[in-house]
């Protein structure tokens, strides 16, 4: 009997619609073996050959954001499911250091005496809880309750504080809501303008790149981008414009073209004076910041500065004007005030809340928007409320069945929880969903310590990552087409995530696993293991919140209703935001001046081995056939095979003042550790920086580099501004230099 579902791709936030078919069936195999997968299309639109005798196959799906694309991280991603690699039972790590078959019996009696033995000789706070945005939205909303109730802790917080944070940040200061995309991703089609800061969409999710068509065509696609990124080289040949600037220099940059904007008159006054406030202080904030000045800050023209200012203000008189950022602009220790700055110039043009232009900002994970929204977060409560508003905690506990004190208060956003690890008033207990933070963290050495100074360390996975590699113990969970469940994608629209095949016998849902450990922690409350009964507690939860689903069901999802939240009972949703109203009291945008703040002087290289080291700086990103961490997407045979490796990029002119060859070794080093990989290079960077992918683990992780210091306001670390000391390395190809992990 063939089974087909309807559902999502697991991975960005752009959720491409995809039909999975198995001609098996539901039954579960006895023994899973290795799903077959066609090869990737050569186009990225261009639906594959169907193979013959193959247990699952993928189609695009016509949908509004992908039109029936599918990237080729989609077209393979059904050859993980079965995958020879897959964990399938829970395993323990034994004084030897290898993992070895437990029963789940045993596996959660582990867990809870782990539990009750840090809250007893440390207190509730000794155990914490990272989770992820790949998380569906039952997921995230049952682990933030999980944690606060079951484990009674406030030490829990996610993976979308390296993504979304200052964006977020941002956009509640701002608009008193945060929506990744406050309007339909198809309202790009018509703009007449677009500007793109610090995000390259044509390798992150290249079906996006159908909505820039348009805009292309008329000229008006504006990215900046240190980088001639595959999404810069789309403004050639009368696409647009490019601007390069200095990493770490987009604030004054936008600061530039804000001061154009006021000094050219070409703002949009009657908006102003109607739906914003705070617009003075801001024009006296961008007086300093003139073209020229802006110049030699950012070493972008100033002309084409104007230029920038000029085609945003005549955009919105035709087709229409967007700005949109992304973590390139936003992963820094001002990213909330460079977000802010983006958001100053849009509220200056009059954009957000227009009918036919915008500002927004695109969510990079499965469900960054749903993850943040319902709880994972160590401020938050469901429905993007805040811990600390006493009317907020009374409306959850009343859902919740049990008093208010019982909630406990903020905890530690990422970075400070992971510092806190194995510290005598840290976390002693730790359970990890859905995230690698072995390789996704900043100062990624140090995070592994503090993982190896747990007194217990679980991790839910269904691969060995390099995170499970560090756990005591394991437990193997279902992936994306073996459950039931919602999302919420870069638009803020809730789509159904459809079961397509049934799980290996041994895995185990997240949510069962919560139930489980909550019964034996006699936990207050109840706890589902079914997605749906999960969801409709959710809907009461977030009912009255910022982000309301209480007008979404799992029927109206399956008829294919589109739905906007917030979506309040008895509305049809929000496909578009702030027509009428901000979320502030008096119904107007905040402004707020922002200005660049001063870096610290980098430390100089040490001594070497008598070759000479450069100090340049770092920037990091993703890969077109790679995503996050890669633990997935390493382990996919087409995916590896055309990047099997990382390696540096870097100026031919750098280079050659190094005396560095093409494919030759590098080391990129500083203060926090030592990245050896092959050079790639490339005229499409700036010659005083290189630029790392983070999909890899040990000597090639980037992240062994950034630093862990992070925005006072979001908790975001600076991914993408880092000194480093780059030289050759002296040492033959053939050696062992280059470490290797496991199909990685």
């Amino acid at each position: 009997m063939t089974t087909s579902a309807d559902t999502h791709c697991p991975y960005c936030a752009l959720q491409c619609a995809m039909t999975l078919t198995s001609p098996t069936g539901l039954a579960p195999a006895s023994q899973p073996g290795p799903v077959p997968v066609s090869a990737p299309p050569a186009a990225e639109h261009e639906a594959p050959q169907a193979p013959t005798n193959v247990p699952l196959t993928v189609q695009g799906r016509d949908f509004p954001t992908n039109r029936g694309g599918l990237c080729r991280k989609g077209w393979t991603s059904p050859s993980l499911l079965n995958h020879a690699g897959r964990i399938t039972e829970p395993l323990l790590k034994g004084p030897d250091g290898v993992h070895r078959p437990i029963s789940w019996e045993q596996a959660l009696d582990l867990a809870v005496a782990a539990v009750k033995d840090a809250r007893a000789r440390h207190g509730a706070d000794a155990v914490g809880v990272f989770g992820g945005g790949g998380l569906t939205n039952e997921k995230a909303y049952m682990l933030g309750k999980f944690a606060r109730l079951a484990l009674g802790t406030s030490r829990i917080d996610y993976n979308g504080r390296f993504c979304m944070s200052s964006a977020a940040a941002a956009g509640m200061r701002a608009f008193g809501v945060d929506r990744g995309l406050p309007f339909p991703l198809e309202s790009l089609d018509t703009a007449s303008t677009i500007l793109m800061l610090g995000s390259n969409v044509a390798e992150t999710m290249p079906p996006f790149v159908q909505h820039l068509k348009g805009t292309r065509d008329a000229g008006g696609l504006i990215v900046v981008d240190p980088r001639r990124s595959a999404t810069a080289a789309f403004t050639a040949d009368g696409g647009g414009l490019h601007l390069q600037p200095l990493p770490g220099t987009d604030l004054a940059l936008l600061l530039g073209i804000s001061h154009v904007v006021i000094h050219e008159n070409l703002v949009d006054t009657s908006y102003l004076e109607e739906r914003t406030s705070g617009y003075s202080a801001v024009a006296r904030s961008v007086n300093s910041f003139w073209p020229e000045r802006v110049q030699s800050l950012t070493g972008v023209p100033a002309e084409l500065i104007r230029e920038t200012a000029r085609r945003l203000a005549a955009g919105t008189r035709q087709g229409g004007s967007y700005i949109l950022t992304g973590r390139g602009v936003e992963q820094h220790v001002d990213g909330t005030d460079t977000a802010t700055a983006a958001i100053n110039l849009s509220l200056l043009l009059g954009l957000p809340g227009s009918a036919r232009s915008g500002y927004g900002t695109l969510t990079g994970q499965g469900n960054g928007q749903g993850g943040r929204e319902h709880g994972q977060k160590a401020d938050q409560l469901p429905g993007y409320r805040k811990i600390t508003d006493p009317a907020a905690r009374a409306h959850v506990a009343g859902v919740w069945g049990v008093p208010e004190e019982l909630i406990p208060g903020p905890g530690l956003p990422a970075v400070q929880l992971l510092q806190s690890l194995g510290k005598p008033d840290g976390v002693r207990c730790l359970f990890v969903h859905a995230s690698n933070i072995a390789v996704a963290s900043p100062d990624a050495n140090a995070v592994i310590q503090g993982l190896r100074s747990l007194d217990f360390l679980m991790v839910c996975d269904f691969f060995m990552s390099e995170t499970a590699v560090e756990a005591d113990l394991i437990l193997p969970v279902l992936q994306w087409a073996e459950e039931e469940g919602t999302l919420t994608n870069l638009e803020g629209r809730v789509l159904r995530r459809r079961r397509a095949l049934a799980p290996p016998p041994g895995a185990r849902s997240e949510l069962w696993i919560m139930a489980r450990l909550a019964e034996a922690l006699d936990a207050p409350s109840t706890y589902s293991e079914d997605p749906e009964t999960v969801f409709e507690e959710l809907r009461l939860a977030s009912a009255g919140g910022l982000a309301d689903y209480s007008g979404i069901d799992y029927a109206m999802l399956d008829r294919g209703e589109a739905a906007y939240w917030p979506y309040p009972a008895g509305s049809t949703g929000t496909p578009r935001l702030f027509q009428d109203a901000f979320a502030h009291a008096d119904g107007k945008a905040v402004m707020v001046p922002v200005t660049p703040r001063r870096r610290r002087t980098p430390a100089a290289p040490p001594a070497g081995d008598g070759i000479a080291a450069k100090t340049m700086t770092l920037i990091t990103g993703r890969l077109l056939e790679h995503y996050q961490s890669g633990a997935q997407t390493r382990r996919v045979p087409e995916l590896l095979a055309a990047q099997p490796e990382a390696q540096v990029q870097i100026h031919p002119a750098a280079a050659a003042s190094m005396g560095i060859t093409e494919g030759a070794l590098v080391s990129v080093a500083n203060e926090r550790g030592e990245v050896v990989c092959r050079a790639q290079l490339s005229n499409a960077i700036r010659p005083e920086t290189v630029f790392l992918p983070f999909h890899f683990p040990e000597l090639e992780s980037a992240n062994r580099l950034t630093e862990a210091a992070t925005d006072p306001i979001s908790g975001m670390p600076e991914f993408k501004f880092n000194t480093v000391w780059v030289r050759p390395v002296a040492v033959p190809l053939s050696t062992n230099v280059l470490q290797t992990t496991e199909a990685s």
